[in-house]
């Protein structure tokens, strides 16, 4: 090839390029395409000019610009380490592809010794500044942050950084099982406020149950009070009307007795105005033996004659007279 003449001018300090055709790196590149080359007296170097995703983590892309990457451990505010993933997406222009590699000598050379320290490098130094727990919350926001600076940090090499993202975060198992109790503690918690809430719910149906039940039996109570007093009132006024009924019968029967005596006074001052005291009496003696069946005259008379038989034939005349009765008093037979 022609001698080496660096073309690149003052801008470009990292490096030499050349005008085709001279030794060293051409600043024009070489499209897609055929081109007439002497391999064996120049060497070529691919530069993707797609999007290129570069993966901190233990999976690899198929261009296997990655393959020496891995997960990046930080530390914490707090002291604890923890692994986090992280996929960048670069773009190298066709532009600028001499420049890259005449800079870094090669893409792999460019992932390995630029975008690894500087990647690595921005998270170690931003997780210090947080907590574990607050890393994670706020991962968004730290991945906003992570994009402008390796943005800012990766063009000064000529490539572009389109995006970062951070993956899987991998914490500390020991903090992970402190959070884990915890969050089961406040569920435990929260699970025992909304029991609480039930029971205090239940308290207070229970007391508003017990209080109408109280005040239904108060209502029956008063309207018991109510009934006997109606009760009482009624058998007052029934005793009141029995004892004028009572008084109203006895008054009653004294008149009527009073008017009976009245009229035996008058009958019998008629009778012995009519027939005299002597009179009179004699009739009252006579129906009063009368009414009673007194008997005036003996069934068997003994009379004191001269004849000797006289107590004699009395006593046969009263055994006669018993026996006759008797006889009276047997039923008849057939």
């Amino acid at each position: 090839g022609k001698a080496h003449r660096d073309v690149s001018g003052e801008a470009f300090k990292h490096g030499n390029l050349v005008e085709p055709g001279h030794k060293g790196v051409w600043i024009t590149p070489l499209y897609p395409g055929k081109h007439p080359l002497n391999v064996r007296v120049m060497k070529v170097e691919l530069v993707p000019t797609t999007n290129i995703v570069l993966n901190w983590a233990k999976r690899t892309e198929a261009h296997q610009y990655d393959q020496h990457l891995s997960p990046i451990t930080v530390r914490s505010k707090d002291g604890f380490a923890f692994n986090l993933d992280v996929a960048q997406i670069i773009h190298i222009g066709a532009p600028d592809a001499p420049k890259v590699i005449s800079r870094v000598g090669s893409v792999q050379n460019l992932v390995d010794h630029v975008l690894q320290p500087i990647v690595g490098s921005y998270f170690r130094n931003s997780a210090q500044e947080y907590t574990v727990l607050d890393f994670l919350s706020d991962r968004s926001e730290r991945q906003q942050e992570a994009t402008v600076h390796i943005r800012r940090a990766i063009s000064a090499y000529d490539v572009q950084a389109l995006d970062t993202l951070i993956g899987d975060i991998t914490p500390p198992e020991a903090l992970m099982e402190t959070q884990t109790n915890r969050k089961i503690a406040e569920e435990q918690r929260k699970t025992y406020e909304v029991q609480k809430m039930a029971q205090d719910q239940r308290q207070e149906l229970v007391r508003a149950t017990a209080l109408a039940d109280i005040q239904q039996n108060m209502v029956s109570s008063e309207q018991g009070v109510q009934i006997a007093d109606l009760q009482a009132q009624a058998d007052i006024k029934r005793a009141n009307g029995e004892a004028q009924a009572t008084r109203l019968r006895a008054v009653g029967e004294a008149d009527a007795v009073r008017k009976i005596g009245q009229a035996k006074a008058e009958a019998y001052r008629a009778g012995v105005a009519s027939l005299g005291v002597q009179g009179f009496t004699s009739l009252q003696l006579m129906q009063i033996v009368g009414e009673r069946n007194v008997r005036v005259v003996p069934d068997v008379a003994v009379s004191n004659g001269s004849s000797s038989n006289g107590l004699v034939d009395g006593l046969l005349g009263m055994m006669l007279h018993n026996q006759g009765q008797s006889e009276e008093k047997k039923p008849a037979t057939k």
